[in-house]
């Protein structure tokens, strides 16, 4: 394979500047091509020249393949795919240097302010904010199907006292493509909706099931009288009471934190999901591919890790000493900035707000006067300012969740039942596409080639 590296096998990709006549037109765009948006590339190892098309600020990767120097295509590595689009997606779209994120067009401050989960999760499905008619059948819909089959309860008790909450959603719900075989059925439409309906009414009773299986409590059933978040509640806190009643604020709370993580464009489970998705297999098993990927601490664990942060600093007079050890490379600042956000987090924002509420009801978290202090520090620091370091989702969502009496582990299970909508809007969204095909990245092999196999006798 030749050395791309090398000045020889170079590409020429120096921007072609235009003459400076009157070529230029209002009408033709840059002088010179047209028009026409492309890419003009040189290979230098060959001295061809090639046009590439360019839309919506990208190229086919495809197109690289006729660049063959040496009788192998021309491909492009990406670890991580930090600069590749995987699909066209009308889903949510995220502006990170303004700090916006909006789902199907929607801003998300107007939909924390006005909507419900239930409503953002028809949007983010449908396309368009549901009709009362529309959201009433719905809500119906989901409650109507919030009970498991009994042998998933068995399933789940099955596992160790001390079985992680999200080990147990992550089987349970790829269990759940055995109990509805009809699932593999991607291609028709009513059963799509089925399987998406069934899944959004289930993941907070699996939740809730893991929640009691870790407390050794008995499982509470739902209370298909309750709304969605007070179900869920329910399920997760109810004792001997006859009717458990949420306050209010706490039910408004944990809602927006569900609509804020319903969806975030193409993150590390998201492209799982589409990815498992690809293969054309049932939603479930493509959700729980999803629900892997946010088990991980770099995807769905960082609110704990801010709560494990926040608790080392101890004090707020031992900021500063934090500060100093985060500049000299011996702490790690966690729940600020982001991949994606370089401006701020908009989400943050509101999720800060939230925090009022809720501390109203359970009593403010002792961490918090830590973190305001920290985020005050932070934001008015040239080293951080400077670095674009602004607090994120994270920073104040594990507060919120440790006032609500959950454990870290809980976390991400509360994050994966919010983002449920989104994996499963971004899988209806997939099965539709028809430029979509089976996930098979290429690779750069670095690997032995050719060897002789040796006996055992003389290795």
């Amino acid at each position: 394979m030749t050395d791309v590296s090398t000045t020889d096998a170079a590409l020429d990709l120096t921007p072609q500047q235009p003459a400076l006549d009157d070529q230029t037109s209002d009408d033709t765009g840059p002088a010179g091509n047209g028009g026409r948006d492309t890419l003009t590339v040189t290979d230098n190892r060959t001295g061809q020249t090639y046009e590439l098309e360019i839309t919506d600020g990208t190229i086919r990767a495809a197109d690289l393949k006729q660049i063959n120097a040496d009788g192998e295509g021309l491909a492009t590595y990406d670890p991580g795919f930090v600069n590749t689009a995987s699909c066209r997606s009308a889903v949510t779209f995220i502006d990170g240097d303004a700090g916006i994120l909006e789902y199907r067009g929607y801003p998300i401050e107007q939909l924390a302010e006005h909507s419900t989960f239930l409503e953002v999760a028809y949007l983010l499905l449908n396309g368009d904010l549901p009709t009362e008619a529309e959201l009433e059948e719905w809500v119906h819909q989901i409650t109507i199907h919030t009970f498991l089959h009994e042998n998933v309860k068995q399933l789940m008790q099955g596992y160790r006292y001390d079985a992680h909450p999200m080990g147990m959603l992550m089987s349970s719900v790829s269990a759940l493509s055995t109990f509805y075989p009809d699932a593999v059925k991607i291609a028709d439409v009513d059963n799509r909706q089925l399987q998406i309906t069934r899944l959004i009414a289930k993941m907070p009773t699996l939740g809730a099931f893991a929640f009691r299986h870790a407390q050794g409590k008995p499982y509470v059933y739902p209370d298909n009288r309750l709304s969605y978040v007070e179900n869920f509640l329910a399920m997760l806190f109810k004792m001997s009471e006859p009717t458990y009643a949420a306050d209010p604020r706490l039910v408004k709370a944990l809602d927006i934190l569900l609509i804020l993580h319903a969806d975030h464009e193409q993150n590390c489970s998201t492209n799982a999901v589409r990815s498992v998705g690809s293969s054309q297999v049932d939603p479930y098993s493509a959700v729980a591919a999803g629900i892997g990927a946010l088990y991980g601490p770099l995807h769905g664990g960082a609110n704990e890790a801010v709560l494990k942060m926040l608790r080392r600093i101890g004090s707020v007079d031992q900021i500063p000493a934090f500060i100093e050890g985060v500049k000299a490379g011996k702490e790690k600042l966690m729940g600020f900035g982001h991949r994606v956000y370089k401006n701020f987090d908009p989400r943050a924002t509101i999720i800060k707000k939230a925090c009022d509420d809720v501390f109203a009801v359970t009593g403010v978290n002792p961490l918090l006067e830590i973190a305001q202090e920290l985020e005050r520090i932070a934001l008015e620091d040239e080293y951080f300012v400077k670095r674009k370091l602004y607090p994120n989702v994270d920073f104040y969502s594990g507060l919120i969740y440790e006032a609500l009496q959950f454990p870290p582990e809980m976390f991400t299970v509360l994050f994966a039942i919010g983002r449920t909508p989104g994996w499963l809007a971004q899988w209806s969204e997939l099965v539709q596409d028809k430029e979509q095909k089976i996930a098979r990245p290429k690779q750069i092999y670095t690997g032995h080639r050719t060897r002789e196999f040796v006996p055992m006798a003389e290795r």
